[in-house]
């Protein structure tokens, strides 16, 4: 039976892989001399409402880094298609009513962001999966294919997520885009569903994990965030983040 309310156990997790096409070893890279999963995992411990919080990695480098800190480390398997599937393992391993992903790649992350797809899941308990968007805010993005669209309904259930832009407003009307955030949360139940499925057609197309729910008729339900946080997606944004950490020394 699901448990509600402040019984609930919650646990925050970091994926975090070591190989990356765009900036191998990245969650070691070093911010302001420590490497950046450290901060990462900083930021997430800051969320009262997690029980545990642990980082989820495939490679020995980074469970040396994250003992060296004391961080909670998890190791998984190195076979793991998407950060989803690395989450069902630590469901498997890790018992909990609620695992709320965080992206390895933003240590500036706000806790208060994190702390809304919680909030969310305490006054909804009934809710499976728990998504994040924001508006999008840079034009450039809206046709980038590395930014995930996502249209809703008036309930803010998923309809659909794409890496064109959608909707397209055929008579030039100026609307609002949103970007699907790495910032997400399941329940055991879903995560058990997840690792179970096949692949479906349009998440194959699209190379989106979160389709796989959408063609199964698992509803999403999307929280809206003002997320103002600097991801790290290569080396030069490495300096980009240290300037604002800097700056608030």
């Amino acid at each position: 039976m699901q448990r509600i309310g402040e019984n609930m156990k919650i646990i925050g997790v970091i994926p975090s892989r070591y190989q990356s096409s765009r900036f191998p070893g990245k969650p070691l890279a070093e911010i302001c001399g420590k490497p950046m999963i450290y901060w990462v995992y900083q930021q997430v411990m800051k969320v009262k409402e997690f029980d545990e919080v642990y980082v989820a990695t495939d490679d020995s480098r980074i469970e040396e880094a994250c003992k060296k800190y004391d961080m909670n480390v998890i190791m998984t398997s190195d076979k793991h298609q998407t950060g989803t599937d690395r989450l069902g393992e630590v469901a498997e391993k890790i018992e909990a009513d609620f695992y709320v992903n965080i992206q390895g790649d933003e240590p500036m992350i706000e806790p208060e962001t994190i702390q809304k797809v919680i909030t969310y899941k305490l006054e909804h308990p009934d809710t499976e999966v728990i998504n994040t968007i924001t508006p999008i805010k840079e034009e450039m993005e809206i046709t980038r294919n590395t930014c995930v669209k996502v249209v809703t309904n008036a309930q803010d259930d998923g309809i659909y997520l794409s890496r064109s832009p959608i909707p397209y407003p055929k008579k030039g009307q100026d609307i609002t885009y949103y970007k699907h955030l790495g910032l997400y949360g399941l329940t055991r139940k879903a995560l058990q569903f997840y690792s179970s499925a096949e692949r479906t057609k349009l998440e194959k197309i699209e190379d989106i994990e979160m389709l796989r729910f959408v063609e199964n008729h698992i509803n999403i339900k999307f929280v809206t965030v003002d997320s103002a946080t600097i991801g790290v997606d290569c080396p030069e944004d490495i300096g980009r983040v240290e300037a604002v950490m800097k700056s608030r020394q």
